[in-house]
């Protein structure tokens, strides 16, 4: 196997990796920044920090994404797949975030993974995709609507006779606690996605073994990429998240972040499922918005993210097709 590839594999990789962490740093500190709880730049070091930490706390997410969407290529060709997967996963993220779109990262890599071993002749398990990736793309953002909705109900029901002012700073310094444990859960969600495909890589070159605990390194890649790519910002994303789709209160900011931190942490846990902390987040957002009024949400901006979400896995998985082809052509 050549090094060369593998060394050039990992690095992509690891840059995906870097625009995984600026393209959704907003989604764990936007709606703390835009209720003033906590200023962008001691956001983004919180976040960068969590997501470091986070990356650590388990490999179950790392496992499903190097073992159960597609067949574990083999040689030059694996290798090729994969950088290609790459490559789409990394261009969409980048056109995401030039438009202020926040899609998600998560998908972009699963389609871009299937584009390529489609073009690579790789056989897709599509029962992992439709189990692990088809069915939660769907049902947490269900879950997070539902679930913002009702915790916001719940708090506004609590704190119904207490006073205002009081109840929006303590909110406000929650939300400190509320927005760490999002980038926790960021941390243990995406960093673990390329751990999947590090260690994947490390396989097809007969570096490592599946059978074999994840290097210690691989984790430590990985998460300060993730740290640093957090720490570089996405202000585009976060002013969507955080003030186009509703003017979020701190009660509201907390809620929304409590819900998805919940569902982040149970969906790595319990089902050992990579889901999209985009799509959570956005979803709660909107379920706690809905409690002022339906129309206090601004649908239409939630329209464009959601037709984001039906686009990213195909798009991605087209822009690695053709990545495919063009490695193929000048190396394979």
């Amino acid at each position: 196997m050549d090094t060369f590839a593998l060394i050039v594999t990992i690095g992509v990789a690891l840059f995906f990796t870097y625009t995984n962490g600026f393209h959704d740093s907003a989604n764990a500190i936007a709606t703390s920044v835009s209720t003033r709880a906590l200023t962008p730049r001691a956001a983004l070091a919180m976040a960068a920090v969590m997501n470091l930490a986070g990356a650590f706390l388990g490999s179950g997410v790392a496992e499903t994404v190097s073992k159960g969407l597609i067949q574990t290529p083999e040689g030059s060709t694996g290798m090729g797949i994969l950088f290609a997967a790459l490559v789409g996963a990394i261009t969409w993220n980048l056109i995401t975030w030039y438009y202020g779109l926040p899609s998600s990262s998560s998908h972009a890599l699963f389609g871009g993974m299937v584009g390529a071993a489609l073009a690579g002749g790789t056989t897709v398990y599509w029962d992992g995709v439709l189990e692990k990736i088809i069915i939660p793309m769907f049902l947490s953002p269900v879950v997070g609507l539902l679930a913002g909705y009702l915790v916001m109900t719940a708090i506004m029901w609590i704190f119904r006779n207490s006073n205002p002012h009081k109840t929006r700073r303590g909110f406000r310094i929650a939300q400190t606690v509320s927005a760490a444990g999002m980038a926790l859960g960021h941390g243990l969600q995406d960093a673990q996605k390329t751990m999947g495909i590090v260690v994947m890589a490390l396989v097809i070159a007969d570096v490592e073994e599946y059978s074999e605990p994840i290097p210690v390194w691989v984790k430590l890649a990985c998460a300060l990429m993730l740290s640093l790519g957090t720490y570089a910002g996405g202000w585009r994303i976060m002013r969507t998240l955080g003030r186009k789709i509703i003017e979020l209160d701190p009660p509201q900011g907390f809620a929304a972040e409590a819900t998805g931190a919940t569902i982040m942490f149970g969906s790595a846990f319990v089902f050992q499922t990579p889901i999209s902390t985009t799509h959570v987040i956005t979803s709660a957002i909107m379920g706690v918005g809905a409690t002022k009024r339906v129309n206090a949400v601004r649908w239409g901006v939630a329209k464009n993210i959601i037709l984001g979400w039906f686009i990213t896995m195909p798009a991605a998985a087209l822009v690695a097709a053709g990545s495919y082809g063009l490695v193929y052509l000048a190396f394979l």
